[in-house]
């Protein structure tokens, strides 16, 4: 397994906080809840991700044992490299030799897919926050996974349609050239082409490793269309957004995977303007404010991502079922524990209400953003204002039109 020096200490920090919690004689005789946070700890998703997913985990555990005196939560972590061999073998090994009970974030859609076929295989329960593709929920779905926060079908339902409507009735994509560039490209095709739009063209661009998009912005550019989609993310999506405004391309950019860590380091003046969605964002509501002011100060004061605001809220929710059907019960069963997270209704500061289908997909309201101009910021991170929601019954893709071989006909 490989573990880099920032997941060991992520690790060490959560297991020093635990053991800080007085050791009752409840807890004492409770097995422990294993949660391994695989993520990205050194690539182009660490900032919407890696430490800022423990944090979060860290946050939750220690939340939810002061809560409950008689639970144990332990935190692993590892970084996936990006790459799914690495990915797998690192959840065989959690799963086989270490105890790991749950395995969350998975930063990265062919990481996802790779580490839910493997909790399938081990009976172990498998959440994706910080993957896209829709096909988590779709043909690759399965007994043991959950897929929240959003998808590829979200992303492009909410600011896809929204261009089209606006006039971006002709699009160029960069696509990242993996699963969930993949799945983004086409689930945005298919929204552009039933409004009456047309894509004339699109590149796929080496994932991870490319830094220099020049020549697929020319070649955008070149091809007259009037929307340059971005089926790329973390700094893949900052780089070309940054060479977009170097080159003065005249196309509008739809970055269809845009988060605030993104907007944060790109700074207003580059992103004032764009549009893009999110499932969260720290300043929607009260709730998402007292969540953000718990994991700010673990953060050195940056505020959480939507992929980081899920770790939170999907730990949370597993560590309620498990409480439910009993912790020694969840150990055993990965699907048993899935199944009892999926009778739950699921509540918690980052989403507020919301439910888990039967193909796996956790159900809440979506939110389309326009970025701030910098006279009308108050501060860091108050970078959005919202222009529309979706309501949770409509932001993602119709149970029956997914082709999960859990849904009955």
């Amino acid at each position: 397994m490989h573990l880099s020096r920032r997941s060991l200490l992520g690790s060490s920090a959560v297991l020093g906080a635990t053991t800080a919690l007085p050791l009752t004689a409840a807890r004492a005789q409770t097995p422990a809840i294993k949660v391994g946070v695989l993520t990205d700890m050194s690539g182009p998703y660490q900032d919407l991700a890696g430490p800022g997913s423990i944090a979060a985990t860290q946050l939750v555990a220690s939340e939810f044992m002061a809560a409950n005196p008689g639970a144990r939560v332990e935190i692993v972590s590892a970084d996936h490299q990006n790459k799914a061999d690495i990915a797998a073998g690192t959840a065989r090994q959690w799963f086989d030799r270490d105890g790991v009970d749950v395995i969350i974030d998975l930063s990265n859609s062919a990481v996802a897919l790779a580490v839910a076929g493997i909790g399938k295989e081990k009976n172990k329960a498998v959440i994706a926050t910080g993957a896209a593709s829709s096909d988590l929920s779709g043909r690759a779905c399965n007994t043991n996974t959950i897929h929240w926060v959003y998808d590829t079908y979200m992303l492009a339902k909410s600011t896809g349609g929204a261009m089209v409507k606006a006039g971006g009735d002709s699009w160029f994509f960069v696509t990242a050239d993996y699963a969930f560039g993949h799945a983004l490209e086409r689930d945005v095709s298919d929204f552009v082409r039933n409004a009456g739009g047309r894509v004339v063209g699109s590149v796929r661009t080496p994932f991870p490793g490319t830094t220099d998009f020049s020549a697929f912005l020319i070649r955008a550019q070149a091809s007259g269309a009037k929307v340059l989609g971005l089926a790329n993310a973390g700094t893949d999506t900052t780089n070309c957004i940054k060479q977009v405004k170097e080159f003065g391309l005249t196309m509008k950019v739809a970055g269809l995977l845009v988060f605030l860590s993104d907007v944060h380091a790109l700074g207003l003046d580059v992103c004032q303007g764009l549009i893009l969605s999110e499932s969260f964002y720290w300043d929607q509501n009260d709730r998402t404010r007292a969540f953000s002011a718990r994991y700010s100060p673990r953060m050195q004061g940056k505020r959480p991502s939507m992929v980081q605001a899920g770790n939170y809220s999907c730990v949370l929710h597993y560590l309620k079922a498990a409480k439910e059907m009993g912790y020694a019960a969840a150990k055993a069963d990965g699907a048993g524990a899935i199944a009892q997270m999926k009778k739950m209704p699921a509540d918690d500061d980052c989403f507020g209400a919301g439910i888990i289908r039967e193909d796996g997909r956790k159900i809440h309201p979506s939110y389309l953003f326009e970025v701030k101009k910098p006279s009308e910021s108050k501060g860091p991170y108050d970078y959005y204002k919202t222009l529309a929601s979706t309501p949770a019954e409509e932001a993602f893709r119709p149970i029956g039109a997914g082709v999960c071989p859990l849904v009955k006909a």
